[in-house]
């Protein structure tokens, strides 16, 4: 998005007062908002316009929203989620971040606190110096080319077979550069892009990926592990 532009801000809660407040608030800031009741509304807004983030409240008259978040990122993980509600349990806090949420907020929360989590979590979301580039639908990455039309991937210009599943995760792997997925976020992710997977497979699919895209796969330096954690994506610009 260019610079100039203000970001495009969706608020999905069914109180109407806090909505309203949240809203004048955040264009107020320089941001612009647009506040919604529930996910039907939400879906509806989504269908019409981009937005860079959801503001998207836990408990809603129709589909909660956590169920919201988890179907959001099955469609479109390009967009940001910060959750918020009035439930302050540190497991709740937890299965948000877990569904797919970029930060979570509970109520009752200060508008201007919102503003600055909102501004974090869009400047994490802007691709980073050494990131993966998208080009005529193309993440580049080094020697390799990731088309995501096509998907097919490309070193120095050659094709290497991989299959669906295969794709799947390196593509959500490429998307989120320098960020640790779980095996859940991943496979939920990647099952967003027609893979179906179960259990550890996912396990199976990074050692397939590493020999395709490593140097030495024993000593993988793009798709590494986080112990106790997942994985996570180093473009070769960022290598340590």
């Amino acid at each position: 998005m260019n610079e100039s532009t203000p970001s495009r801000i969706l608020i999905v809660d069914d109180d109407a007062r806090l909505r309203e407040l949240l809203c004048r608030y955040l264009r107020e800031s320089g941001l612009h908002a647009k506040g919604v009741a529930d996910g039907r509304d939400m879906d509806v807004a989504l269908g019409r316009d981009h937005y860079d983030l959801v503001v998207l409240d836990l408990m809603l008259p129709d589909e909660d929203g956590l169920a919201l978040c988890r179907r959001l990122r099955s469609q479109d993980d390009a967009v940001a989620v910060v959750m918020l509600t009035a439930k302050g349990d540190d497991v709740d806090r937890i299965v948000g971040l877990e569904m797919g949420a970029d930060d979570y907020i509970p109520k009752p929360v200060n508008p201007r606190e919102l503003v600055a989590r909102i501004r974090s979590v869009l400047r994490r979301s802007h691709r980073v110096p050494g990131a993966p580039s998208p080009e005529a639908g193309c993440l580049r990455f080094g020697a390799f080319t990731l088309d995501m039309a096509a998907r097919t991937l490309h070193r120095h210009g050659r094709p290497l077979r991989m299959t669906g599943g295969e794709f799947a995760v390196l593509s959500v792997l490429a998307r989120h550069p320098h960020t640790t997925l779980s095996r859940d976020r991943l496979m939920s992710l990647a099952r967003g892009r027609g893979l179906e997977v179960m259990g550890r497979s996912i396990d199976i699919t990074i050692v397939r990926l590493r020999k395709l895209v490593e140097e030495d796969p024993r000593r993988p330096r793009l798709i590494q592990t986080v112990w106790g954690a997942g994985y996570v994506f180093v473009p070769p610009a960022e290598e340590a």
